[in-house]
């Protein structure tokens, strides 16, 4: 009960000081940097629905750890099934989450663009018009 407890704490002081040790959990978790590469740059943005089908690995391990406790194997093998479930769900999620930020990164560059248009025809017919009325 107390191994627990102790890893409760440790979770919630990683997650306090995430941005301070972001670097040393995702060298030793990889789905962190793919979600960091799926997420947060525009050429990754797309591959959000296909890095889903990264989750089956993930399932895979959790499945064959269970079955291998229910043989009747060590049952540290529960934390194993833990971190698969745990990254498959997040990886799982990524399809989405990116879907909505592709979307939105789509609109926001329709937006930019209609409003460079809309700009460059207004310059254009004021400083034509501007530039005839004058000479």
């Amino acid at each position: 009960m107390l191994f627990i407890i102790w890893l409760i704490v440790i979770f919630v002081v990683l997650m306090a000081y995430r941005p301070r040790t972001r670097g040393p959990i995702g060298r030793l978790m990889p789905t962190n940097r793919l979600v960091d590469a799926v997420l947060y740059t525009r050429r990754g943005i797309k591959w959000g629905v296909p890095a889903m089908l990264l989750a089956v690995p993930y399932l895979l391990i959790a499945v064959m750890c269970r079955g291998f406790i229910e043989q009747g194997g060590p049952g540290w093998l529960n934390l194993l099934v833990i971190y698969g479930i745990y990254n498959a769900g997040k990886i799982a999620l990524i399809g989405p989450i990116s879907l909505l930020y592709l979307a939105r990164t789509r609109f926001i560059e329709w937006r930019a663009r209609k409003r460079a248009e809309r700009a460059t025809r207004t310059a254009g017919t004021c400083t034509s018009g501007a530039y005839e009325t004058a000479h």
